[in-house]
């Protein structure tokens, strides 16, 4: 069945423009914006519920891409051929991708509330984070709804033999639009969600992913003196006037 002018935009022409402005806009952004690479951090306007929304979404999304690269990257032949029985998979999928729901919702609530109701926090908020927000929020129930809803309760739908085919085509450049365009309308707005923050990644909050810090582990030591003498009561001065204090920066 040959495919649609609107599948082939949805399906085809979507995924790759999104790929496209994702690649370039990035470039773009260290070449012209690095001071703005950054997650616009606000723990100075508002901690305690940073604190425990940030870990709670932050970790619940890595587990979530996990199972996204097991579910939809690798194919069901390479799984069975290991010894995981497709009943084996889906259980496993329903079980740890409840949990990562779990976390992620509960994070996406916290931070949610704490950027709309905190007004320091919503002082510092651009359209772009309202917008990115939006976005986040539809991909998390259209991804958690048929886990939770379909797997743990009915049969569920063979994403792995439809919606993963037609995904992993795109990077081989042989994408089955009908595998998507025949797929349950949540899936399909799940993967239109995604390619949208995809596209809109470079020029949000995002791009601090990518700015982990790894050198922080073997970069040295900066070397702070004290400038003016400890008070004469402090314990331990010594008469010394300067001290060295060893720290990573």
């Amino acid at each position: 069945m040959n495919a649609t002018a609107a599948e082939l935009f949805w399906w085809v022409a979507l995924p790759y423009l999104s790929l496209g402005v994702f690649v370039v806009g990035h470039v773009w952004r260290w070449r012209y914006d690095q001071f703005g690479w950054t997650s616009r951090s606000t723990q100075l306007q508002e901690r305690r519920m940073l604190k425990w929304g940030g870990p709670l979404f932050h970790y619940g999304t890595f587990a979530a891409i996990a199972g996204h690269v097991i579910g939809i990257l690798i194919p069901e032949s390479w799984t069975r051929a290991v010894g995981i029985s497709e009943e084996a998979y889906r259980w496993f999928s329903a079980g740890a991708g409840t949990l990562a729901a779990v976390l992620v919702i509960a994070g996406v609530v916290v931070l949610a509330v704490r950027r709309l109701f905190v007004p320091r926090v919503r002082a510092t908020t651009a359209p772009i984070d309202y917008v990115t927000l939006v976005l986040l929020l539809a991909i998390i129930l259209t991804g958690i709804a048929p886990t939770i809803a379909v797997n743990l309760i009915g049969e569920g739908y063979d994403y792995r033999t439809t919606v993963a085919v037609w995904f992993r085509g795109l990077f081989t450049f042989t994408p089955q639009t009908q595998a998507i365009a025949t797929a349950p309308l949540i899936y399909q707005v799940h993967a239109t969600a995604a390619w949208l923050i995809w596209g809109l990644w470079p020029f949000s909050r995002l791009v601090h992913a990518w700015s982990y810090p790894l050198w922080y582990l073997w970069r040295p030591y900066i070397v702070y003196r004290r400038r003016t003498p400890r008070p004469p009561s402090e314990p331990g001065t010594g008469g010394r006037k300067w001290r060295k204090i060893g720290v990573p920066y």
